[in-house]
Formats: structure tokens, sequence, C-alpha cells
């Protein structure tokens, strides 16, 4: 509906004589109050500078000059300094709602990415330890974004990058091989700034029930250990991600971009562009000439890069294979560094608005506004599968989707763990529960089948009108979620649409009615079903049909 307005509109301004380049975004937005109508434009208001008129003369004009669909628009009215409102016709929702009720499950899928492909990367832990409470946002968060935008037609494809070398891994196999040795009777001492994790310890117990004491005497200090720690930490995370429903497309290794080549042919190029120069025996990139107030260092005076080179390699390889986007899940402690990493890829001439960086700000786990701490045999930090055993996962999920990236999020457990409607999950999976037992009910006690052809032209209801208007708005809010890379728009959407579905039961009784007017609102309960479970979908959430 927003399209076809905004088609109209713009057809109705060619009387204006106006350039493309003179002719503001067509914005069309929902009213704040209902009786202004359906769908509002501001865009009389934003052309009075252009046209030097009053904005509600130009309002009077384009509305003189629409040309609408009756059987789409009722009316057209201006309010206030020049607010063009319009009204809905019923036949266009009754049309509306027969759309959601054929199209079921793909109710709310969209072409408008079609062709697109798009690489999320996302997580992003190196593998030393399980996944904590710490990762969980992004998880969800790049998860939840790649689902938006498949239903908005994009191929998308979710990447893990992580690094097996360097000094965490050496600390992860040294760690390893102390334990080992403890096991063994050996005494012992964990290296300095080692990992204290239980798992190490039962990383260690496994070795030893695998090779017995055969590695005490290996020439080769660490790599005996760093390769099965590695290994068995990976399918750690791995389990973990597909508990939370989240699968990857590809596992993508640092050391790729040193083995073929890329780390020196970066160097190359950026001092060949006199943008990357040496000093104190470090390399420098020259970040003052894209707005920094220093420049940066590429390899540190020890001959090691720091993370920025590996990243700027990663990422042009990224763009080397294809994608016309790619999107980076990034924690706020990232906020002053990714941009060396654009600059980078900018330097080497590539287009940096196809790097698209989502920064969320971090977790903190609560109960009765306290801070939590859960009792853990994992040293200092509490792991995802340690919540999700305390919460479950879809509660989990859930709450890492509930706010806006650009906020603190307090996780409250407490709240996670009610199972009523304090918990913001349990309601709308609660709100698609019950829908399905009215209609399992009404199946019990009609003959009819629900599926046969309603007479929507029944729903004259306000609360009817209200729900299937709640229910329109499904594709628009995936698109806004898809773009904004914000899938708390989609969870606030589901919310009103099961107040709304709340209302419409609450007024208007669908067993003991009419034969038809039976079919009619049960038709009506059975899209917002469908809706919820869409949107739940989206959300990598069950969406139970018994609770």
């Amino acid at each position: 509906m927003k399209d076809y307005l905004r088609s109209i509109i713009k057809q109705s301004l060619q009387q204006f004589d106006l350039s493309d380049n003179n002719i503001p975004e067509i914005q069309i937005e929902k009213p704040n109050q209902p009786e202004h109508g359906d769908a509002a434009s501001n865009i009389a208001m934003n052309l009075a500078s252009v046209l030097k008129m009053n904005p509600r003369k130009i309002a009077e004009q384009i509305v003189e000059g629409l040309k609408h669909d009756e059987q789409k628009i009722q009316s057209v009215e201006i309010a206030g300094p020049g607010f063009i409102n319009f009204r809905y016709a019923e036949n266009y929702l009754f049309d509306e709602l027969a759309d959601i009720l054929n199209k079921g499950s793909t109710f709310g899928k969209s072409d408008s990415l079609k062709g697109k492909r798009i690489l999320v990367e996302f997580v992003s832990a190196n593998p030393t330890g399980p996944l904590t409470v710490g990762h969980g946002r992004n998880a969800v968060l790049g998860d939840t974004v790649a689902n938006l935008l498949e239903w908005t037609g994009a191929d998308v494809d979710r990447e893990y990058y992580f690094n097996n070398a360097g000094r965490q891994m050496r600390k992860l196999g040294e760690s390893v091989r102390a334990r080992y040795l403890q096991e063994l009777g050996h005494d012992t001492d964990l290296p300095e700034g080692g990992y204290e994790g239980e798992y190490i310890i039962d990383i260690a117990k496994g070795l030893v029930k695998e090779y017995g004491d055969s590695l005490v005497g290996s020439k080769e200090m660490i790599t005996p250990f760093k390769g099965p720690a590695e290994k068995e930490i990976f399918d750690m995370i791995q389990a973990t991600l597909k508990r939370m429903n989240i699968e990857m497309d590809r596992f993508f290794n640092e050391q790729e971009v040193y083995d073929d080549g890329s780390i020196d042919e970066i160097v190359k190029k950026l001092r060949e562009k006199d943008l990357a120069y040496d000093k104190d025996g470090a390399t420098w990139f020259r970040t003052t000439e894209f707005g920094k107030d220093q420049d940066t260092v590429l390899i540190k005076s020890t001959d090691e890069p720091t993370y920025r080179l590996p990243d700027i390699a990663y990422h042009a390889n990224k763009l080397d294979r294809g994608y016309d986007q790619c999107i980076d899940v990034f924690g706020a402690d990232h906020i002053d560094t990714y941009p060396d990493v654009l600059s980078g890829i900018e330097a080497l001439g590539y287009d940096r608005s196809k790097v698209d960086v989502i920064v969320y700000q971090f977790v903190t786990l609560v109960k009765d506004g306290k801070p939590f701490k859960m009792s853990t045999r994992k040293a200092n930090f509490v792991t995802l599968d340690e919540l999700m055993d305390e919460v479950g996962a879809d509660v989990t999920r859930f709450f890492f989707e509930m706010r806006d990236p650009n906020t603190h999020l307090e996780f409250d457990v407490g709240q996670a763990k009610e199972a009523g409607e304090k918990n913001p999950v349990f309601y709308l999976q609660y709100a698609h529960a019950r829908i399905h037992s009215i209609l399992r009910k009404v199946e019990q006690e009609y003959s009819f089948d629900i599926g046969d052809e309603p007479t929507l032209e029944l729903l004259k209801h306000e609360s009817e009108t209200a729900l299937i208007k709640s229910l329109l708005r499904f594709p628009e809010m995936i698109q806004s979620a898809a773009e904004s890379r914000e899938p708390h728009r989609l969870i606030n959407y589901l919310e009103d649409l099961a107040s709304a579905f709340t209302s419409f039961y609450h007024d208007c009784r669908i067993l003991g009615e009419e034969k038809a007017l039976i079919q009619a609102r049960s038709a009506l309960a059975k899209a917002t079903a469908q809706v919820l479970a869409n949107g739940l979908g989206i959300l990598g959430i069950s969406a139970p049909e018994k609770m």
C-alpha cells in the first residue's frame, strides 16, 4: 500500500513540473491517532520551500490531482498545516486478509533485495573456550538480521571468522598441556595468563584417555594439545549455536589471508599509494588521510601484524567473492577501531559503502535489579549453555533480540524464568497457542471446515478492522527491521498484534455466533496465528500450538 500511495502521489506531482532532483522522498507513515486515517504523507510541507507556496495549498492541489483506486482508498483528507491522510477501503482490507490466508507461511516475504548477495559475519569468537553470555547478543543479532534479509529476497550467507594462531591459541595449548600433565600426576602449574576453565580439564582428561602418557615426552610442546583443544572447543561452539537455532554456512580461518599472500599484497599496495610507511621499526597506515587524528600501526616492531591488517585482507576477500553487501556484527569495544578497516578497504579501491557495521552494546545479567551470577564451573564467566539451561533457548534468544542493539541490555533472569504474561516471549507464544486452541474448539463443535471460503465482508466491528490493519503491517515491519538492522522492531510489532487480537477476542465472540460469522472470525484468528508464527520464525523462536 505504501508503494501504491507513493506512486499516485508522484503521478499527481507531475502538475508542478518538478525535476526528479527537486522531489523530496515521499514518506508514508501511520498516523499516531487512528481517527486521522490509516496512512499519511507530509510531502506538501516538504515541497513548500521548493514551490514557494503555502503547504496546505500544495496539499489541496496534490489531492485534486490524485487518481486512486476506490477499491483501495476510501477517502483522502487534508489535516493541519498540510498532511495528506488516507483511509483504506473495506474491500481492500478484505482482499488483503484473503491474501494472508492464501500465502500462509510465505506472507510477509518480498523481492525487494532479490538478486542481492549478502554476507553476514557474526559471533567470530576464537576457539579458546565455550561461547559466553557476552557472545550471545552478537550471535542472535547476526542470525536474525540474516533471517530478515532472506525474507526480503536476498541470498544470504552466514560466516564465522576466527584466528587459530597467535598468543591466545598458544596459551590454550599450554593450558591443556599443563592440565594433561597434572592428570598424570606431574607437579605442573598453569602458565601465566592461561585458561582456568573446567573445560580445559575435560579436554586434558580426554587426551589422557586417548593417548595415555605418550604425549609427555613429545618434542612438540604445544601442537599435540592445541589441535585437539581447538577441535573440541569448536564442536562445543557449534553445538551451542545449533541449540540457539543458528547454523553457519562457512567458517573462515584468518590464516587463509596469510597463506594466499593477501597480507603482503595489501601492504605493498598501500606503500605504492604512499599510505603505508616505516617508523620506529613498525609499519604504519596513514589513517590521517581518512580523517583520523593520528596514523595507525599495521605491523608492530616485533613484526607481528595488528588485527587491522588481516581484517582489511579479510574484508577485501569478502568483496572479491562478489557480495553486494558485507555486514559485520561488532561489540561496542570495536566502535573506535573498525573505521580503520573501512579506511583500508577504501584505500585499496573498494567501495566502503558495501561494508555495513552493526555495533551493539553489551549485556548484563540481573535478577531483582542486582547483578546475577550463576554457579559455574567454567571459570569467571557464564556460558550461553548455562543461561539456556536456566531459562530455555527460546527465551534466551528472545531476550537478546528485544532491545535496540544501540542500547545496553539488562537480561533480567527473573523475568526470563517467568512462565506468564510478564515474560514477553511467553506472551507471544501463548497468543499463538491460544488461537490454535480456539480453532480446535471450532472444529470440534461445528461440522464446517475453517478453510472453506469465509465471508470476510462480515468483519465490520472496529476491533476486527483494527486487527486486519495490524496484520497488513507485517510485510512493512519486516522491511523496516531488515533495512535498519533492528530486530526489536519486529518484536514490538508482534506485541502490538497480540494485543490487537486480545481486544478482538474480547469484543467479538467466535463460538456461539451464526455459522458465517464464526467462519469469518475463525479465518481472521487463523490469519493472526499465521503472522505470529511467521514473525516468531524470523526471530528464530518456536511457535507452539499448545502450552
